[in-house]
């Protein structure tokens, strides 16, 4: 059994991570931290894990997380960084679920956080916890920095088309929407019901943290400079996302080739669905589950090729493909304890 230890279990993504892992068939739940909360069960606090979690919550300095297998980081970025190194050295490994990891400049990584690095020796290490593109190096890591949720989209909708050089990489664009469960579990004023509900609006148009994350990835898959116009977009609804990209493209290619391109790129990637040219996914048909569903479109049968991208923002999306890396760093089937079907309606 792995033992598990998690950091931050009173977020969203913290108890997305203790709803998954709690019938996970391959672990064992060992620690809980929460200075706020030291000595409160945590189905005290989360009523949905009675019966499944009978742990309780405790301050960082009450609980030995050198004798866990693993330790997953859902807290603010800044948290991993400073208490990753010394984990490590105890041949802890470690998934954190925040930035602190995911940017291999440090500059860069400062000026989009206004934080300082603290660990930098680390950042060429950490493996980018995105399985379907990176599964291979995840499998023999000891440091995943697990990506962010628009990223996930973004990349697995551009990748086969960047990969095979079909398109114009210097005008990408990604219009984006994500639900209020995105923002986290805090009392911010845009946030609240009366402001979030019945309401649309976009936000970080001049520029997202996602977008050096997301840029520096998709540099990998190809020789040309890749420049992402990202827009972020807030919805009513608490979870799930969604994104539609778009391409320019710079091939002559026809649908029924590029719809096999999508399938066999993602055939053995459980959590990938290519659904038929022209469908149109649903974020619901995602929701409380790891799967992330995409289809394609070509208006009018131009250059332009639309990628419509869904998933739960914090299951494939942030916990759910967390849990997806722990699997593979342990050598156990990369889908146990994700086999949630979506909710529906």
């Amino acid at each position: 059994m792995i033992k598990v230890g998690i950091v931050g279990g009173t977020g969203y993504t913290g108890v997305e991570l203790l709803r998954l892992l709690a019938v996970h068939p391959g672990v064992k739940l060992t620690a809980i931290t929460s200075r706020k909360e030291d000595g409160l069960p945590v189905a005290d606090m989360f009523p949905s894990l009675r019966g499944r979690v009978d742990l309780a919550f405790s301050a960082p300095d009450k609980v030995d997380l050198t004798e866990c297998d693993v330790v997953f980081f859902a807290t603010p970025h800044g948290v991993a960084m400073a208490q990753a190194p010394a984990l490590l050295a105890a041949g802890v490994k470690v998934i954190d679920l925040a930035a602190d990891f995911r940017l291999k400049d440090q500059a860069t990584f400062e000026q989009w956080y206004k934080i300082p690095h603290t660990c930098p020796e680390l950042l060429e290490e950490a493996v980018y916890g995105l399985p379907e593109l990176n599964r291979e190096a995840v499998k023999s890591a000891r440091l995943i920095a697990n990506p962010g949720c628009y990223p996930t989209t973004m990349q697995l909708g551009f990748y086969p088309l960047l990969k095979n050089n079909l398109v114009d990489t210097s005008s990408l664009i990604a219009d984006a929407k994500s639900g209020v469960s995105g923002g986290g579990r805090k009392a911010e004023i845009g946030y609240l019901f009366s402001e979030a509900s019945d309401n649309f609006k976009a936000y970080g148009v001049s520029g997202h943290r996602h977008t050096p994350e997301t840029v520096a990835q998709l540099q990998r898959f190809t020789g040309m400079p890749v420049n992402l116009i990202f827009t972020p977009h807030l919805v009513p609804m608490i979870r799930g996302m969604h994104s539609t990209l778009y391409a320019r493209l710079t091939t002559q290619i026809d649908n029924e080739a590029l719809q096999a391109l999508y399938e066999e790129q993602y055939k053995d990637s459980p959590f990938v669905d290519v659904m038929p040219f022209g469908s149109h996914p649903e974020t619901r048909s995602t929701r409380g589950s790891n799967m992330l569903r995409l289809a394609l479109h070509r208006p009018g049968n131009g250059n332009t090729l639309v990628v419509l991208v869904v998933q739960d923002n914090l299951v494939k999306g942030a916990s759910g493909q967390a849990v997806q890396c722990m699997n593979l760093m342990f050598g156990q089937d990369e889908g146990a304890g994700l086999q949630q079907i979506a909710l529906l309606p």
